[in-house]
């Protein structure tokens, strides 16, 4: 049997060669986290784009004075406020995401960041939901009424709006698994390096 280099000779083993596991540990660990991370990202890019264009699309229908504004109805102003809100929160959880990716440290600490993260996710996909499902209803009254036989483009672009709006929400909602998944492995671990 051939000794390793540090047990001939009486010699001691060098640190390294005692515990050569836990670097690989780490590194696998850490590249693991940087890639969930990473696709938390990706998640929440396509929720901020596709909230910021169903708001987009929302503020922009209005097709002159025969038309009808979206301001005159409620539901349409909560679709337009939940998609804003939802773009903002997303698009500040990117720099969150680019800076954890980046540094490898939470903005916040971890408990925080990890409770923050996965409460705001479930709040605004709710959010987001609810608002788009109202539009949803009041397209469908619409459709029944002259308003959408008058001025058929109002009625399409808002249904572009809450097409976008619920694709934004689908994506919130990874995010949010995600985000509960990170909880869990806080709750387990104690850390979120474990993942």
């Amino acid at each position: 049997m051939r000794l390793p280099q540090g047990f001939r000779n009486g010699d001691t083993p060098s640190p390294n060669h005692r515990n050569p596991t836990p670097h690989f540990h780490n590194t696998v660990t850490l590249r693991k986290l940087r890639r969930f991370n990473s696709l938390i990202l990706v998640f929440r890019v396509t929720a901020f784009i596709f909230s910021l264009a169903s708001s987009v699309f929302m503020v922009t229908n209005s097709r002159g004075s025969g038309s009808p504004l979206w301001t005159d109805f409620d539901a349409f102003r909560f679709v337009f406020a939940a998609n804003a809100i939802v773009a903002l929160y997303s698009l500040f959880e990117m720099g969150v995401s680019v800076w954890e990716i980046s540094t490898g440290a939470t903005l916040l600490p971890e408990i925080l960041q990890v409770w923050f993260d996965f409460g705001h996710d479930q709040v605004f996909a709710y959010l987001l939901l609810s608002a788009d499902s109202a539009g949803t209803a009041l397209v469908k009254t619409l459709k029944r009424t002259d308003t959408c036989t008058t001025s058929a483009s109002f009625c399409v672009q808002s249904d572009i709006s809450l097409a976008l709006g619920f694709t934004g929400f689908l994506f919130l909602g990874f995010s949010s698994l995600l985000s509960g998944f990170r909880v869990v492995c806080f709750i387990i671990n104690g850390s979120r390096l474990h993942l």
